[in-house]
């Protein structure tokens, strides 16, 4: 299912092509250029979803358009301006894209080549319509997307909406852990995460790829570390749907969890959580061992969990600690 804001992201984009379009078709127009409706079609190839694939697709086209002119000429000129000269004309142009990487421009630039069946010509004037149609629709294209921008107010609501659901899974595993039989903890939350989590990497990786000086990528570092942690909590959920009593230590994990689950924060550099943590490891090994073997496989896997939570917050440490350096 597209998420609202999706929707309203590709809307955005359709109406930014629409208008490219349009715009193209009309400059072809005032310039009296024969094919005019081809610009606005050379213009919707143009746009892509970010200003650096924009760039990078029209540098590619050009290059791609200078090749096809080449071919055609030799064609046309030793075939006639005819289907077949086109036929070979195609032949070798679409070779020449796949070898080249310039599978986008296929279409585009043999649309344009086909007019000169029209004219019958490679003259200056033929030539000057065609690489005018080409100018137009690709400058509109790249134009449409100076509007792309960054969307820094979105990105932040994402980070915080995914720290939240986070924040809701510690909650509810600091209350799994006294209860065994706790109604629906059956890990349908980690299906939303994970959800939110790639729509947020998703939207990183839009706002890098729309900064042309290079961009920052610490949106895009700090969802990878959401994300490295949100797998770890569920290899912590799959130990904890299977333990079925409450063993001595079961009270002081519970109350960490909900104390990690407080502070849990953006901001958080989980230092002094950390050293709570290691006070805890020590006082769970002054507890008095298992007496059955039921209490013995429950305490293996709070014993576990410890240790995934331990993971859980050095992954956060790792994050703050490489961005110091």
């Amino acid at each position: 299912m597209i998420s609202r804001m999706n929707l309203k992201k590709n809307l955005a984009f359709a109406m930014k092509v629409l208008l490219a379009a349009v715009v193209a078709i009309i400059v072809a127009d005032l310039f009296k250029l024969r094919f005019s409706v081809s610009a606005g079609i050379v213009a919707i190839l143009s746009v892509a979803y970010t200003k650096r694939e924009t760039v990078k697709t029209a540098v590619n086209r050009f290059l791609a358009f200078i090749a096809a002119l080449l071919i055609a000429a030799a064609c046309f000129n030793l075939i006639g301006y005819t289907v077949y000269g086109f036929f070979v004309y195609l032949a070798l142009f679409i070779i020449l894209c796949v070898l080249c990487g310039w599978n986008s421009a296929m279409a585009m630039d043999s649309v344009l080549i086909s007019h000169f069946l029209t004219f019958e010509a490679m003259d200056i004037p033929a030539l000057s319509n065609e690489l005018g149609l080409f100018v137009i629709g690709v400058g509109c294209g790249m134009v449409a997307n100076i509007f792309l921008h960054s969307d820094k107010a979105y990105m932040d609501r994402m980070k915080k909406e995914t720290d939240d659901l986070i924040k809701q899974a510690l909650h509810r595993m600091s209350l799994r852990i006294i209860d065994p039989d706790m109604p629906g903890y059956d890990g349908s939350c980690f299906d939303k995460l994970r959800e939110t989590l790639d729509e947020a990497a998703a939207m990183a990786r839009t706002n890098h790829m729309n900064e042309l000086g290079g961009g920052s990528v610490s949106d895009i570092e700090y969802i990878a570390m959401r994300e490295a942690q949100a797998d770890t909590l569920f290899e912590i959920y799959k130990h904890l749907s299977k333990i079925e009593t409450v063993p001595i230590t079961a009270g002081i994990l519970s109350a960490f969890f909900e104390k990690v689950s407080a502070e849990y924060s953006m901001d958080n550099t989980v230092e002094g959580l950390l050293k709570d943590f290691s006070e805890l490891d020590r006082e769970m090994k002054d507890k008095p061992l298992p007496t059955d073997r039921k209490e013995f496989e429950d305490r293996a896997r709070l014993f576990a969990i410890m240790r995934g939570l331990e993971d859980f917050l050095n992954i956060k440490k790792d994050y703050i600690n490489a961005k110091r350096n």
